[in-house]
């Protein structure tokens, strides 16, 4: 499974920045409810509900409004908190998968020799992926290898028939799209996407992207074939503008995310853990579970030195 380093990919847009650290309280989530006089969500609030010179709808972070750039550091606080804490029993299970070649050989789809034959090859070459090398020597199809894929890790193959990149780019940031090998393909009426891979499958991905959308995540294999031009068609569209941020520490990130939202004053904003990522996404509209013009939302990745 890729993790983001601190070598990650050159794409046009991204701002980096490295910020220094320092504390925050930490605070409970908690509802609010908008209006002339709004409540300010943040638990310890110690300044007052009464702001005249702030806007009574924004900004809200995680379905609350707060009164004050210290009340919404403490929202953010608790929320970094949270990621930081509850994300090693969110993570799936681990599953034993049968080796590729051992499975296809099982199923009768080659033999033993082919596969002897193309592991040879692939120690010689000293890269490449066996479905690749079996491909190559003629021992089995591309879509024989999608199957036995799909079979590994008990998922459905997905098609790019429908595929419009322009209307999905917006269910994540081109950064997680080029890092993680994911393509989003599409949104059914049912709200639920359709997320391709090419060889294996990210569940810890799939989970963030339906923490941060509510969105159900089918996630399924996609022949190399059609993966790899659709993927190249969304990495050229139009994504939410995005901010690359590192951090040396948590409370570093608390106050980089918390300034991130005073500065966009969102009408919606939520976070989540993706691998060693904090992903902020804020929306100008009120209701951020539905996709919307990329320029409408702003993205933040936060790296943080150590997890």
């Amino acid at each position: 499974m890729p993790l983001l380093k601190a070598s990650l990919p050159s794409i046009p847009g991204i701002a980096a920045a490295r910020v220094d650290s320092a504390a925050f309280p930490q605070a409970g989530q908690g509802r609010f409810r908008r209006g002339l006089l709004a409540h300010c969500s943040n638990p310890a609030c110690r300044s007052g509900w009464l702001h005249l010179w702030r806007s009574p709808t924004v900004p809200v972070f995680e379905d609350g409004w707060t009164c004050s750039a210290e009340c919404t550091a403490a929202r953010v606080g608790s929320a970094v908190a949270r990621e930081f804490g509850g994300m090693e029993s969110a993570r799936p299970d681990h599953r034993h998968r049968i080796p590729l070649g051992l499975l296809m050989l099982e199923h009768g789809w080659i033999t033993q020799s082919q596969l002897r034959r193309a592991v040879d090859a692939q120690k010689r070459a000293g890269a490449g992926r066996l479905g690749s090398w079996l491909v190559r020597q003629g021992a089995a199809t591309e879509s024989v290898i999608t199957r036995a894929l799909a079979l590994q890790w008990s998922c459905p193959v997905l098609s790019t028939e429908f595929h419009d990149p322009a209307r999905v780019s917006t269910v994540i940031p081109r950064l997680f799209v080029d890092a993680f090998g994911a393509l989003p393909l599409r949104v059914s009426a049912g709200r639920t996407l359709y997320l391709g891979f090419e060889e294996s499958l990210d569940p810890a991905l799939a989970l963030s992207i339906e923490r941060m959308t509510g969105l159900r995540v089918v996630s399924g294999i996609v022949q190399e074939s059609c993966f790899r031009p659709a993927h190249g068609r969304l990495i050229e569209t139009k994504f939410p503008p995005v901010e690359l941020i590192e951090s040396v520490s948590e409370t570093a990130a608390t106050r980089t995310l918390a300034r991130c939202v005073e500065r966009f004053r969102p009408a919606a904003a939520r976070l989540v853990r993706v691998h060693e990522c904090l992903w902020l996404r804020m929306w100008d509209a009120a209701d951020p579970r539905s996709l919307q013009d990329p320029g409408k939302m702003e993205d933040v990745i936060c790296l943080v030195g150590a997890f």
